[in-house]
């Protein structure tokens, strides 16, 4: 099982704290650093205000040197495709290939009444997001040569006989789907994804989810081995129960519900939900850690979690 670091910056965090963590995830060999997508806090005063995130990851590309970088999720609403295939090029450029781009049909209706951003019915709302995974797809397969170009002729997007430059590093860099959608979310998946996500979801969700994906896969003609399959769960371990009741009421949470739901106990609990996890299918965890200011946190994973799974 590969543990990767995952954010929420717009509760409040700047560069230098995400920077921070970033590097103690890089040095303790976490797999990658991840952030959020989001210009509102979800509960809280989210300072000092939300920060965007390619931007984020263009800076982090240059200030570490192996951890790989991506957004959980992007939503598609934010950008237009064409722009966003060039934002994510440029920032696995500049990182050396290390950038992945999980990207949603967005949902949180309050951050785009906020900051001026349309937010369309569900129904447009994927239908703009498939459009988006065909185009930005489409642009980096597009030959570098010059020897071809890429066209979409969509309902909501055009592109006409673009040369689809630039170029990733990556022939692709990889990319996320998640959600618990029972037909469309698993079409995307078979059709665009690297790598299926489920964020804060329980195992019996778990299971269901990722046979829908695969037999999804195999109705699309495509190996569902093909896909990696990942669970996103909230973080809060500790060596001991007084360390535990501290940590969950630094993110203001309660221990027992964090149990249930998350991915919280002592080093032997979490370890043997990892387990179970595994069995299911998942190959990466993504841990959710909302206290940015504890690296400890993430030594303790390190040292007594990453090696027993």
């Amino acid at each position: 099982m590969e543990l990767r670091v995952f954010t929420e910056p717009q509760q409040g965090a700047t560069y230098d704290d995400l920077l921070a963590v970033a590097r103690e995830a890089e040095s303790l060999g976490f797999g990658a650093f991840f952030r959020s997508d989001h210009y509102l806090a979800m509960g809280g005063d989210g300072l000092p205000g939300p920060s965007d995130a390619w931007v984020t990851l263009a800076g982090l590309a240059r200030d570490t040197s192996t951890i790989r970088l991506g957004t959980m999720m992007t939503s598609a609403t934010f950008r237009h495709p064409g722009p966003l295939a060039i934002s994510v090029a440029n920032v696995d450029q500049m990182s050396g290939g290390r950038v992945e781009l999980g990207i949603g049909a967005g949902w949180f209706e309050a951050e785009h009444d906020k900051y001026g951003i349309p937010f369309p019915a569900t129904g447009e709302r994927f239908d703009r997001f498939e459009e988006q995974l065909a185009i930005i797809t489409g642009l980096w397969a597009t030959p570098a040569d010059g020897s071809g170009s890429f066209s979409h002729d969509g309902r909501y997007y055009q592109v006409t006989d673009s040369p689809g430059l630039p170029k990733p590093t990556q022939a692709k860099p990889p990319v996320l789907i998640g959600g618990v959608g029972k037909k469309r979310t698993p079409a995307l998946a078979a059709a665009y994804a690297d790598e299926f996500n489920l964020p804060f979801v329980d195992e019996e969700t778990t299971k269901a989810q990722f046979a829908r994906v695969r037999a999804a896969c195999e109705s699309a003609g495509r190996a569902p081995e093909d896909l990696v399959y990942s669970n996103a769960l909230v973080l809060c371990v500790g060596a001991d129960e007084a360390e535990l009741e501290r940590r969950a009421a630094a993110i203001g949470r309660e221990l027992g519900e964090l149990r249930e739901n998350g991915l919280a106990g002592t080093p032997e609990e979490v370890v043997d939900k990892i387990g179970r996890f595994a069995a299911l299918g998942s190959e990466r965890l993504y841990l959710q850690v909302l206290d940015l200011a504890d690296l400890d946190h993430l030594r303790l994973v390190a040292a007594d979690v990453m090696p027993r799974v």
